[in-house]
Protein backbone atom coordinates (compact mmCIF):
# COMPACT_ATOMS: atom_id res chain seq x y z
CA UNK A 1 0.00 0.00 0.00
CA UNK A 2 1.41 3.47 -0.88
CA UNK A 3 2.57 5.46 2.14
CA UNK A 4 0.04 8.25 1.55
CA UNK A 5 -2.78 5.72 1.44
CA UNK A 6 -1.53 4.11 4.62
CA UNK A 7 -1.50 7.49 6.37
CA UNK A 8 -5.05 8.17 5.24
CA UNK A 9 -6.25 4.82 6.52
CA UNK A 10 -4.55 5.45 9.87
CA UNK A 11 -6.21 8.85 10.14
CA UNK A 12 -9.59 7.35 9.30
CA UNK A 13 -9.18 4.72 11.97
CA UNK A 14 -8.86 7.52 14.52
CA UNK A 15 -12.19 9.10 13.54
CA UNK A 16 -14.81 8.83 16.25
CA UNK A 17 -17.32 7.87 13.58
CA UNK A 18 -15.30 5.01 12.06
CA UNK A 19 -16.07 1.38 12.82
CA UNK A 20 -14.29 -1.33 10.84
CA UNK A 21 -15.63 -4.80 11.60
CA UNK A 22 -16.92 -6.28 8.34
CA UNK A 23 -14.13 -5.84 5.78
CA UNK A 24 -14.26 -7.95 2.64
CA UNK A 25 -11.71 -8.01 -0.15
CA UNK A 26 -13.27 -10.60 -2.40
CA UNK A 27 -15.16 -10.07 -5.64
CA UNK A 28 -18.63 -8.53 -5.91
CA UNK A 29 -20.17 -9.86 -9.10
CA UNK A 30 -23.65 -9.85 -10.56
CA UNK A 31 -25.20 -13.35 -10.54
CA UNK A 32 -25.17 -14.85 -14.00
CA UNK A 33 -28.90 -15.56 -13.93
CA UNK A 34 -29.95 -12.14 -12.58
CA UNK A 35 -32.41 -10.19 -14.71
CA UNK A 36 -32.52 -6.42 -15.12
CA UNK A 37 -35.75 -5.31 -13.43
CA UNK A 38 -35.28 -1.54 -13.08
CA UNK A 39 -32.93 1.09 -14.44
CA UNK A 40 -32.43 4.77 -15.08
CA UNK A 41 -29.78 5.76 -17.61
CA UNK A 42 -30.64 9.48 -17.29
CA UNK A 43 -30.94 9.85 -21.04
CA UNK A 44 -33.56 12.60 -20.94
CA UNK A 45 -33.34 16.29 -20.12
CA UNK A 46 -34.98 16.14 -16.68
CA UNK A 47 -35.43 13.78 -13.74
CA UNK A 48 -37.97 11.05 -14.46
CA UNK A 49 -40.54 11.70 -11.74
CA UNK A 50 -42.31 8.44 -12.58
CA UNK A 51 -39.24 6.71 -11.09
CA UNK A 52 -38.01 9.23 -8.49
CA UNK A 53 -39.45 11.57 -5.88
CA UNK A 54 -37.82 14.59 -4.23
CA UNK A 55 -37.37 14.29 -0.48
CA UNK A 56 -37.95 17.64 1.25
CA UNK A 57 -39.77 16.36 4.34
CA UNK A 58 -37.48 17.83 7.01
CA UNK A 59 -36.49 21.11 5.42
CA UNK A 60 -38.37 23.28 7.89
CA UNK A 61 -37.27 21.55 11.11
CA UNK A 62 -33.82 20.54 9.86
CA UNK A 63 -32.34 17.23 8.79
CA UNK A 64 -30.86 14.50 10.94
CA UNK A 65 -27.22 14.24 12.04
CA UNK A 66 -26.90 18.00 12.41
CA UNK A 67 -26.81 18.44 8.63
CA UNK A 68 -26.90 21.99 7.28
CA UNK A 69 -28.60 21.73 3.88
CA UNK A 70 -31.99 22.57 2.45
CA UNK A 71 -33.11 19.99 -0.12
CA UNK A 72 -34.89 21.53 -3.08
CA UNK A 73 -37.66 19.95 -5.13
CA UNK A 74 -36.46 20.12 -8.71
CA UNK A 75 -34.66 23.46 -8.48
CA UNK A 76 -32.23 23.45 -11.41
CA UNK A 77 -29.49 25.05 -9.34
CA UNK A 78 -29.43 21.86 -7.23
CA UNK A 79 -30.45 18.98 -9.48
CA UNK A 80 -30.69 18.32 -13.19
CA UNK A 81 -30.17 15.84 -16.01
CA UNK A 82 -28.04 16.51 -19.08
CA UNK A 83 -25.77 14.54 -21.40
CA UNK A 84 -26.76 11.24 -19.80
CA UNK A 85 -25.82 12.29 -16.26
CA UNK A 86 -27.85 13.15 -13.17
CA UNK A 87 -26.30 16.12 -11.34
CA UNK A 88 -26.62 16.95 -7.65
CA UNK A 89 -25.19 20.36 -6.79
CA UNK A 90 -24.55 21.74 -3.32
CA UNK A 91 -24.37 25.53 -3.04
CA UNK A 92 -23.74 28.14 -0.36
CA UNK A 93 -26.78 30.45 -0.48
CA UNK A 94 -29.85 31.61 1.39
CA UNK A 95 -33.35 31.43 -0.07
CA UNK A 96 -36.33 33.72 -0.20
CA UNK A 97 -38.95 32.29 2.21
CA UNK A 98 -41.74 33.82 0.16
CA UNK A 99 -40.68 31.59 -2.75
CA UNK A 100 -39.61 28.62 -0.63
CA UNK A 101 -41.96 28.50 2.39
CA UNK A 102 -40.41 25.27 3.66
CA UNK A 103 -36.95 26.87 3.89
CA UNK A 104 -35.67 26.46 7.45
CA UNK A 105 -32.99 29.16 7.39
CA UNK A 106 -30.22 26.93 6.02
CA UNK A 107 -27.17 28.45 4.34
CA UNK A 108 -26.64 25.52 1.98
CA UNK A 109 -28.89 24.02 -0.71
CA UNK A 110 -28.72 20.64 -2.39
CA UNK A 111 -30.99 17.74 -3.42
CA UNK A 112 -32.14 14.32 -2.27
CA UNK A 113 -34.28 11.82 -4.20
CA UNK A 114 -35.65 8.33 -3.60
CA UNK A 115 -37.02 5.64 -5.86
CA UNK A 116 -40.79 5.36 -6.19
CA UNK A 117 -42.87 2.23 -6.19
CA UNK A 118 -42.95 -1.03 -4.28
CA UNK A 119 -39.19 -1.21 -3.78
CA UNK A 120 -37.06 -4.35 -3.89
CA UNK A 121 -36.22 -7.23 -1.58
CA UNK A 122 -32.79 -8.70 -2.41
CA UNK A 123 -31.05 -8.18 -5.72
CA UNK A 124 -27.90 -6.80 -7.26
CA UNK A 125 -27.57 -3.02 -7.57
CA UNK A 126 -25.11 -0.86 -9.48
CA UNK A 127 -24.80 2.92 -9.34
CA UNK A 128 -22.06 4.59 -11.39
CA UNK A 129 -21.12 7.90 -9.81
CA UNK A 130 -18.48 10.59 -9.41
CA UNK A 131 -18.27 12.28 -6.01
CA UNK A 132 -17.35 15.66 -4.53
CA UNK A 133 -14.41 15.87 -2.13
CA UNK A 134 -14.59 19.34 -0.56
CA UNK A 135 -14.69 19.60 3.24
CA UNK A 136 -18.27 19.50 4.45
CA UNK A 137 -19.70 17.47 1.57
CA UNK A 138 -21.49 14.19 2.28
CA UNK A 139 -22.59 12.26 -0.84
CA UNK A 140 -24.52 9.07 -0.18
CA UNK A 141 -26.10 6.13 -2.02
CA UNK A 142 -28.21 4.15 0.39
CA UNK A 143 -31.46 2.32 1.13
CA UNK A 144 -34.28 2.41 3.68
CA UNK A 145 -37.40 0.26 3.99
CA UNK A 146 -40.34 1.41 1.89
CA UNK A 147 -42.54 0.99 4.96
CA UNK A 148 -40.15 2.48 7.51
CA UNK A 149 -41.74 2.74 10.93
CA UNK A 150 -38.74 3.11 13.24
CA UNK A 151 -35.02 3.61 12.78
CA UNK A 152 -32.78 1.69 13.28
CA UNK A 153 -35.14 -1.21 14.03
CA UNK A 154 -36.25 -1.50 10.40
CA UNK A 155 -32.71 -1.34 9.01
CA UNK A 156 -30.54 0.77 6.72
CA UNK A 157 -28.14 -0.22 3.94
CA UNK A 158 -25.40 2.29 3.09
CA UNK A 159 -23.93 1.34 -0.28
CA UNK A 160 -21.65 4.37 -0.46
CA UNK A 161 -20.87 7.25 1.86
CA UNK A 162 -17.95 9.64 1.63
CA UNK A 163 -17.37 12.74 3.72
CA UNK A 164 -15.17 15.64 2.74
CA UNK A 165 -13.38 15.37 6.07
CA UNK A 166 -12.02 12.03 4.79
CA UNK A 167 -11.80 12.42 1.00
CA UNK A 168 -11.52 9.30 -1.18
CA UNK A 169 -12.43 6.98 1.69
CA UNK A 170 -15.57 5.05 0.77
CA UNK A 171 -17.72 3.74 3.62
CA UNK A 172 -20.15 0.82 3.38
CA UNK A 173 -22.37 0.10 6.39
CA UNK A 174 -25.43 -1.71 7.72
CA UNK A 175 -27.54 -0.40 10.61
CA UNK A 176 -30.02 -2.42 12.68
CA UNK A 177 -31.48 -2.28 16.18
CA UNK A 178 -28.54 -4.24 17.60
CA UNK A 179 -25.83 -2.91 15.28
CA UNK A 180 -25.95 0.84 14.60
CA UNK A 181 -23.86 3.99 14.76
CA UNK A 182 -25.56 5.30 17.90
CA UNK A 183 -24.11 2.30 19.73
CA UNK A 184 -20.97 2.38 17.54
CA UNK A 185 -21.71 -1.23 16.63
CA UNK A 186 -22.76 -0.73 13.00
CA UNK A 187 -21.44 -3.33 10.58
CA UNK A 188 -19.05 -1.24 8.54
CA UNK A 189 -15.89 -1.19 6.41
CA UNK A 190 -13.98 1.28 4.28
CA UNK A 191 -11.95 1.32 1.09
CA UNK A 192 -9.68 3.96 -0.38
CA UNK A 193 -10.66 4.95 -3.91
CA UNK A 194 -8.07 7.55 -4.84
CA UNK A 195 -9.98 8.81 -7.89
CA UNK A 196 -13.50 8.84 -6.37
CA UNK A 197 -13.79 12.58 -7.01
CA UNK A 198 -12.11 12.65 -10.42
CA UNK A 199 -13.58 9.63 -12.16
CA UNK A 200 -16.78 7.62 -12.23
CA UNK A 201 -16.83 4.38 -10.25
CA UNK A 202 -19.47 1.67 -9.96
CA UNK A 203 -20.82 1.19 -6.43
CA UNK A 204 -22.41 -2.22 -5.95
CA UNK A 205 -24.71 -4.07 -3.57
CA UNK A 206 -25.26 -7.84 -3.62
CA UNK A 207 -28.20 -8.40 -1.25
CA UNK A 208 -29.20 -12.00 -0.58
CA UNK A 209 -31.32 -13.69 2.11
CA UNK A 210 -28.20 -14.98 3.88
CA UNK A 211 -25.68 -12.21 3.21
CA UNK A 212 -25.04 -8.64 2.08
CA UNK A 213 -21.91 -7.65 0.19
CA UNK A 214 -21.01 -4.12 -0.90
CA UNK A 215 -18.22 -3.20 -3.27
CA UNK A 216 -16.86 -0.80 -5.84
CA UNK A 217 -15.79 -1.69 -9.39
CA UNK A 218 -16.19 -5.39 -8.67
CA UNK A 219 -14.01 -5.42 -5.55
CA UNK A 220 -15.50 -5.95 -2.12
CA UNK A 221 -15.60 -3.47 0.74
CA UNK A 222 -17.98 -5.13 3.19
CA UNK A 223 -19.67 -8.49 3.69
CA UNK A 224 -22.07 -9.40 6.47
CA UNK A 225 -23.68 -12.78 6.99
CA UNK A 226 -27.14 -13.38 8.40
CA UNK A 227 -25.69 -15.46 11.23
CA UNK A 228 -26.26 -13.42 14.40
CA UNK A 229 -28.91 -14.09 17.07
CA UNK A 230 -31.54 -11.46 17.65
CA UNK A 231 -34.02 -11.99 14.84
CA UNK A 232 -35.08 -8.73 13.23
CA UNK A 233 -32.83 -6.84 15.66
CA UNK A 234 -29.84 -8.31 13.86
CA UNK A 235 -31.27 -8.84 10.37
CA UNK A 236 -34.24 -6.73 9.23
CA UNK A 237 -33.16 -7.07 5.61
CA UNK A 238 -36.05 -9.18 4.32
CA UNK A 239 -38.58 -6.52 3.30
CA UNK A 240 -38.79 -4.10 0.35
CA UNK A 241 -36.35 -1.18 0.41
CA UNK A 242 -36.15 1.99 -1.65
CA UNK A 243 -32.99 3.56 -3.06
CA UNK A 244 -31.90 7.03 -1.94
CA UNK A 245 -29.39 9.37 -3.59
CA UNK A 246 -28.37 12.64 -1.95
CA UNK A 247 -25.64 15.20 -1.40
CA UNK A 248 -25.77 16.41 2.20
CA UNK A 249 -23.72 19.24 3.69
CA UNK A 250 -22.07 19.42 7.08
CA UNK A 251 -23.33 17.62 10.13
CA UNK A 252 -21.64 15.82 12.97
CA UNK A 253 -19.54 13.65 10.66
CA UNK A 254 -19.03 15.50 7.39
CA UNK A 255 -18.49 18.84 9.12
CA UNK A 256 -16.02 17.65 11.75
CA UNK A 257 -13.17 19.50 10.01
CA UNK A 258 -15.24 22.52 9.01
CA UNK A 259 -16.87 23.66 5.79
CA UNK A 260 -14.90 24.74 2.71
CA UNK A 261 -17.29 27.35 1.36
CA UNK A 262 -14.69 28.60 -1.12
CA UNK A 263 -14.85 25.24 -2.91
CA UNK A 264 -18.58 25.47 -3.57
CA UNK A 265 -20.54 24.66 -5.60
CA UNK A 266 -19.76 20.93 -5.47
CA UNK A 267 -21.36 18.15 -7.50
CA UNK A 268 -22.21 14.48 -7.26
CA UNK A 269 -22.85 13.03 -10.72
CA UNK A 270 -24.64 9.75 -11.44
CA UNK A 271 -24.33 8.02 -14.79
CA UNK A 272 -26.81 5.20 -14.20
CA UNK A 273 -28.73 3.16 -11.64
CA UNK A 274 -29.47 -0.51 -12.40
CA UNK A 275 -31.25 -3.18 -10.38
CA UNK A 276 -31.12 -6.90 -11.14
CA UNK A 277 -32.98 -9.70 -9.40
CA UNK A 278 -32.94 -13.48 -9.47
CA UNK A 279 -36.27 -15.28 -9.69
CA UNK A 280 -37.42 -17.21 -6.64
CA UNK A 281 -35.68 -20.57 -6.47
CA UNK A 282 -32.79 -19.41 -8.65
CA UNK A 283 -29.42 -18.11 -7.57
CA UNK A 284 -26.30 -17.58 -9.59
Amino acid sequence: MPFASLLMMMAAAQSQFTVTNASYGGPVKRPADARLVWQDEFDGDRLDTAKWAYDTARNKQGWHNGELQYYSAGRLENIGVANGVLRFEARRETLDPTKYPDWGGQNYTSARIYSKGAGWTYGFYEIRAKLPCARGTWPAIWMLPVDLKKWPDDGEIDIMEQVGAEPNLIYASLHTLLFNHVKKTQRSAQKLVSTSCDEFHVYQLDWRPDSIAIGVDGQGILRVLNDQPGGKGAWPFDTPYKLILNLAMGGDWAGQKGMDDAALPQRMEVDYVRVWQVRAGERG
